[in-house]
């Protein structure tokens, strides 16, 4: 017999020619890469004294300008989206005991306005970059962060809580650590729905981008270069053409970041769906084919495997993924009743702090107008959702389950969701005058423009994570009309519903804020609510009164998700985890 070769063959010392697809790729790597380095000076430059509303032109040139600076923006907020939901949505899943409070303050920062949050910390985050424009950036960064980042967290979190039982034991048999249990087991399980409501959030947070790039600091105000800037700037100065010229800008990023950035992932993430039988219908990217043509992965991989290997290493004393069966009743006990102290204490100082403050400016009254104004934005927000299930959770059942539909739908759906709905709102007020709809009716359905994605979105993730082999199951059998219905869809898609409908309240209540006080024809147009309340106060520089209608639809916001919500998370959770 031969004996074996040691040596390497001659093979094995052949670098692979350069493919043409290595030479598009690379070219548009260098080209992202310059374009940042381009925008880089103007992102650090020094605050101009005429930073206003006015320094924005409404020349039709300077568009291309103002989009790549809004998304640049978007991209670094979805990046830090990403980075928090990991680390948030893991311990919320992870530790029990953290569990009971890091979901009541998801709820809260999930019920808190984009004029809240800026209204807080714009001066805190502007002060660390005095006398530049980096500060304003960071502020307005952190502004679409706040309105991406929660509804990615309840979806990743959601994943990780109805995580098939044989995957779990698969993960402990094999003695995975908590890193590698991670990065195995519990990003590839969450990629699919965390894509999907990524997409939702990009699209949300270009509904909010107007008030994110206008920012208030010490009575002046500032106001970035961007999309959302130009078409505020035009809304003032009733520049129709513009503002139909800034349309037309918005379908196109928001077709070109579909087609360059969502649609590749959504097909990637195909490796990561659960079933035994191959999906018919795979979707496809013309994005993705291109680099894995290339030889770029490829050489990425290599270059980064011996970082993997080295961080597995010294993540092992973290020790495994496992948890054991059972605590001494005793240790959890005390264990429990530190943790609950401490963090009641620390509850009732900024509940004291706040409420101080409040006695001292506006006075206790002002809670008695905000939660009666709560009470029929609440009676909106109900609406909103009750006609939202109706419409999209078919729809986005028939999309989610037939993937040559969704390659088709997802481009439309993605535009529809990420259009910026308050970009028409002087066009539906005009409609609302000539039927004689007043806003306390008409801003039902302006709520909805901002917050009936959530639901669609999540629907279309959960239907097309349902395994193919149970969809052939329920043809061969016979199964149709109702009953598939009632064995198959409806539980496979409620964990993915749940987790819509708490973020789609959490947005219609956000979009109350735009959607209840509306500037139209150089005159302003109030419904009684609770975001008309925060609106107002806001734009008169009250900040006791935005406080006093923050913690009103926050406290709202966070019972609603207590008792009902949370309800149909453990139900989710026990019944439908597989």
């Amino acid at each position: 017999m031969a004996a074996p070769r040691l040596f390497p063959s001659s093979g094995a010392w052949r670098i692979r020619a350069v493919r043409p697809a290595d030479v598009l790729v690379l070219l548009a790597l260098f080209a992202l890469l310059f374009g940042v380095l381009e925008l880089a000076p103007s992102l650090a430059a020094p605050v101009q004294p005429e930073h206003g509303a006015g320094a924005i032109s409404t020349d039709p040139a300077n568009i291309p300008y103002y989009a790549v600076r809004s998304l640049l923006r978007m991209f670094v907020a979805l990046f830090l989206s990403v980075v928090f939901t990991f680390v948030y949505a893991t311990a919320a899943a992870r530790l029990p005991r953290a569990e009971k409070v890091l979901l009541p303050i998801l709820d809260v920062l999930q019920s808190v306005p984009v004029l809240g949050f800026l209204t807080i910390v714009a001066s805190t985050l502007v002060a660390f970059f005095p006398g530049s424009e980096l500060g304003l950036e960071c502020a307005s960064i952190f502004a679409i962060f706040t309105s991406m980042a929660w509804n990615i967290t309840f979806a990743f979190h959601a994943s990780l809580v109805s995580q098939p039982r044989e995957l779990d034991e698969a993960a402990r048999v094999m003695r995975l650590t908590k890193w590698q249990r991670f990065w195995k087991l519990d990003v590839p399980s969450g990629t699919i729905p965390m894509i999907w409501n990524g997409m939702m959030s990009f699209g949300g947070a270009w509904f909010f981008l107007t008030a994110s790039e206008a920012i208030t600091v010490g009575g002046r105000s500032y106001v970035l270069p961007g999309m959302g800037s130009y078409v505020a700037a035009a809304s003032d100065q009733d520049d129709l053409g513009a503002i139909g010229w800034a349309i037309v800008a918005m379908v196109i990023l928001v077709v070109g970041v579909n087609f360059l950035f969502w649609r590749p992932l959504v097909a990637w993430a195909e490796r990561f769906r659960v079933g035994d039988s191959a999906t018919a219908d795979r979707p496809r990217s013309l994005v993705l084919d291109l680099i894995r043509r290339s030889q770029l992965d490829d050489w990425a991989a290599r270059g980064l495997r011996p970082a993997g290997r080295v961080l597995d290493r010294a993540t092992r004393p973290f020790g495994l993924a496992e948890h054991p069966l059972r605590k001494p009743d005793a240790r959890r006990r005390a264990g429990d009743l530190v943790f609950s102290t401490v963090v009641g204490l620390a509850v009732l100082l900024g509940v004291g702090e706040a409420l101080d403050y409040i006695h001292r400016s506006v006075g206790f009254g002002q809670f008695g107008t905000a939660f009666t104004d709560g009470a029929v934005t609440f009676l909106r927000v109900i609406l909103v959702l009750a006609g939202s299930t109706l419409v999209w959770v078919p729809v986005g059942v028939w999309i989610g389950m037939n993937p040559r539909v969704s390659r088709l739908a997802q481009p439309l759906v993605q535009v529809a969701a990420s259009f910026p709905a308050n970009f028409l709102y002087p066009f539906l007020m005009a409609l609302f005058l000539a039927l004689g709809i007043g806003l306390n009716f008409g801003s039902v359905l302006l709520m909805a423009m901002g917050a009936q994605w959530y639901i669609l979105f999540n629907v279309i993730a959960g239907a097309s994570t349902i395994p193919n082999d149970l969809r052939e199951s329920m043809r061969v059998l016979g199964v149709r009309g109702w009953l598939r219905w009632k064995v198959l869809i409806l539980p496979a898609i409620f964990p993915a519903y749940v987790t819509g409908g708490i973020t789609a309240a959490g947005g219609a209540w956000n979009a109350s804020i735009v959607a209840e006080y509306v500037t139209y024809d150089h005159r302003t147009v109030q419904a009684k609510g609770l975001g008309s309340f925060i609106s107002a106060a806001a734009g008169a520089g009250d900040t006791a009164r935005v406080v006093v209608g923050v913690i009103a639809m926050s406290l709202y916001v966070v019972l609603v998700n207590r008792f009902f919500w949370r309800r149909l998370y453990r139900l989710a959770e026990r019944r439908f985890s597989g």
